[in-house]
């Protein structure tokens, strides 16, 4: 299946930035939040995690800061950008542990399932270099 990156949107109707080279993020692992109809979780909203969502998460039974090789996945760590499943991210605005949002890199798709609002008011202040 080709994979389109030149026509990816973000939240705010531009073109969708990179979100993590570091760790490797995206479900592609390609460092983007796109996406395609295999992707059960929509893995499309690009956050900073913090130390708080990480242990709500974990509570939720989805342990994130453990490293999984074999998935590709290197264990997160408070700081590093990530793609997040959409629902993930609302089920933890819900519950007040929401991260920030990086909206250019947040995948227009994100809005199917959570409202622009929510997302820019968790917004980091403006996209940053990733090697911050």
């Amino acid at each position: 299946m080709a994979i389109d990156i030149a026509s990816a949107r973000n939240v705010l109707g531009g073109p969708l930035r990179a979100c993590s080279y570091a760790p490797i993020t995206g479900f592609f692992r390609d460092g983007c939040c796109r996406t395609r109809r295999d992707d059960v979780g929509l893995h499309v909203v690009c956050v900073k995690v913090t130390a708080d969502f990480l242990a709500f998460s974990a509570a939720q039974g989805n342990d994130l800061s453990t490293p999984i090789p074999e998935a590709r996945f290197p264990g997160l760590k408070p700081g590093d950008r990530w793609c997040l499943c959409a629902s993930r991210w609302l089920e933890a605005w819900q519950a007040g542990k929401a991260p920030f949002v990086v909206l250019e890199a947040t995948h227009e798709q994100a809005l199917e399932v959570i409202p622009l609002e929510a997302l820019t008011a968790h917004a980091l202040a403006s996209a940053r270099p990733l090697d911050e």
